[in-house]
């Protein structure tokens, strides 16, 4: 399955914040039109979209992913920094298992989640069977879900990042 170029964008951009643990390492250049570095540090995500593509793509490309809410550019330092939003993160995590691919696990063992969520909060279940199905994780009753992958730490990023942490009990079962 292709990923879409917007994606595949945020996946990039998460990628390597995930490695520096700082948010803020990706700075453009104040002057308008330069995506720049700062302090000699190359941007290598900036560099690899601006140079595949021209600059009118590369930039439609930054201001779909501000529009839709996938990042935030805000000043940082006197300088224009791109953060990825809570959107955005949901995305890129979702588009890293088409990229990844569904790997089962090495230890032949299943993963189990189960969830409670009051009737009340009807958009958060709603949310969270999304997320379990584009994760990979099958229905087995009505709000027991199993998979065979090894997706445990994503699904523990993505529902500590909409906070559902708290209605949800992961198990880790050897045969169903």
């Amino acid at each position: 399955m292709r990923l879409s170029l917007t994606d595949k964008f945020l996946w990039d951009l998460y990628g390597v914040l995930e490695k520096t643990g700082d948010v803020a390492v990706f700075f453009l250049n104040p002057h308008p039109g330069k995506w720049n570095r700062l302090s000699g540090i190359q941007n290598p995500i900036f560099e690899k979209y601006r140079h595949s593509k021209n600059r009118a793509k590369f930039s439609k490309l930054v201001y779909y992913a501000k529009k839709n809410n996938y990042i935030k550019i805000e000043n940082l330092k006197g300088r224009a920094g791109v953060i990825l939003t809570k959107k955005g993160l949901s995305k890129a995590l979702k588009a890293s298992f088409q990229v990844e691919g569904k790997q089962k696990r090495k230890d032949g063992k299943w993963v189990m989640l189960i969830f409670d969520i009051p009737t009340k909060h009807k958009k958060a279940r709603i949310l969270l069977r999304s997320i379990l199905y584009n994760l990979g994780y099958k229905l087995f009753q009505k709000s027991v879900w199993i998979t065979p992958y090894d997706v445990s730490e994503k699904t523990e990023k993505l529902l500590q990042l909409h906070s559902l942490d708290g209605y949800v009990k992961i198990f880790l079962i050897e045969e169903i």
